[in-house]
Order: structure tokens, then C-alpha cells, then sequence
């Protein structure tokens, strides 16, 4: 018999269906990667954890944790963390606290070992403030704006969100400027905000 990787590339919608359905079974399944004592430790606190949050806060920060998530393989690295905590930094988390806390995970983190870990930091923030620092990690100036093409880029193939005609949709309610720059500031406030009022 043929064994497939351990970690398939799967397309935006798969991963928004398996996220949507089975938030637990795909911590178990994700974490396969990591060493045995991270596996069990996130194993037996999914469902605390989960039960932490609403489940419209867990699909916020997981579009935060795959923003991170540069590589788009599923987890992130040392050095993905502490750009996330900086992008958190209101949660003022000491550089000690944070290399004890990575001594919980010696392997790679997945989304479910991430609120494991985090969970009670990640609980106080709020969501569209923790998605917006997410963003201002690619915009080192400051400036308020992405490039266009980036965001688009990002919403269609990481944030596991938006189709190609929601991303035009969007821009078309929030156009860019004549240098082709968008206000993600808008942007956050749609992805957070966006869904409910078409609902109404």
C-alpha cells in the first residue's frame, strides 16, 4: 500500500470544511508531527480549550495563527511565535516567560497546540484587534496600508475565508487608492464584522 505525506496541501475550501466540522479531530490529526508529550498534552486539552471560546473567536484567531503561519504548512515556528507576541504586544509577554512557554512545544505548533498553550493569554484580546496586529506585521512603517495585490493574494490562499469574487467584492466596497494601497484597518473590520450584516 501507498502512504500519502503526512501532511497533504489541500485547497482553501477543504481546509475551511475540516475546520468547520471537525475542530478537534484536526488537532489530533495536525499534530501528528509534533513529539509525543506535546501530542498528548494537546490531545487531552482540545475540548477545554475549544470550550474556551465562542467558535466565532476560534475561526478569528485562526485567521491570525494562518497569517502567521508564513510557510502555509499547518504549524509555526520559534520564530513565528515570537513574531505573533509582537504582534500581540499588548500582552507585554516577557522574553523569559516566552522561551518557557516554548519549552511546552519543542516540535512544530499547530493551530490546536497554539490555543493550548496560549489560550488563557489569547483569551483577554480581542479578536479583530488580535487579526489587526496580525496584519501591521507586514507593515513595518506603519503606514495603515498593504499593497492590493498582497492582500488579495493572502486573503485567497491563507486566510482560508474569501473566494476570488468575495476578494473583488470587498475591494470594490473598500477600493484602493490610486497607488493601488488598501486600509486593512477596513479590512479587519469586515472580516470580523462583514459576515453578520450580510446575514441580516
Amino acid at each position: 500500500m501507498q502512504h500519502h505525506h503526512p501532511v497533504p496541501l489541500k485547497s482553501p475550501k477543504e481546509k475551511m470544511h475540516e475546520m468547520q466540522g471537525a475542530l478537534s479531530p484536526i488537532g489530533s490529526r495536525r499534530v501528528k508531527k509534533a513529539p509525543k508529550k506535546a501530542k498528548k498534552r494537546a490531545e487531552g486539552a482540545n475540548s477545554n480549550v475549544f470550550s474556551m471560546f465562542e467558535q466565532t473567536q476560534i475561526q478569528e484567531f485562526k485567521e491570525a495563527f494562518t497569517i502567521m503561519d508564513q510557510n502555509r504548512d499547518g504549524f509555526i515556528d520559534k520564530n513565528d511565535l515570537r513574531d505573533t507576541f509582537a504582534a500581540l504586544g499588548r500582552l507585554n509577554v516577557k522574553q523569559e516567560e516566552l522561551d518557557e512557554m516554548l519549552k511546552e512545544a519543542p516540535g512544530p505548533i499547530n493551530f490546536t497546540v497554539f490555543l493550548t498553550m496560549f489560550g488563557e493569554k489569547l483569551k483577554g484580546a480581542d479578536a479583530e484587534e488580535t487579526i489587526l496586529n496580525a496584519f501591521k506585521v507586514f507593515d513595518p512603517e506603519g503606514k495603515g496600508t498593504l499593497r492590493k495585490d498582497f492582500l488579495a493574494r493572502m486573503l485567497t490562499t491563507q486566510a482560508d475565508r474569501f473566494s476570488s469574487e468575495e476578494t473583488e467584492q470587498m475591494f470594490s466596497a473598500f477600493p484602493p487608492d490610486a497607488a493601488g494601497n488598501v486600509d486593512y484597518k477596513n479590512l479587519v473590520y469586515i472580516i470580523t464584522h462583514g459576515e453578520e450584516k450580510d446575514q441580516e
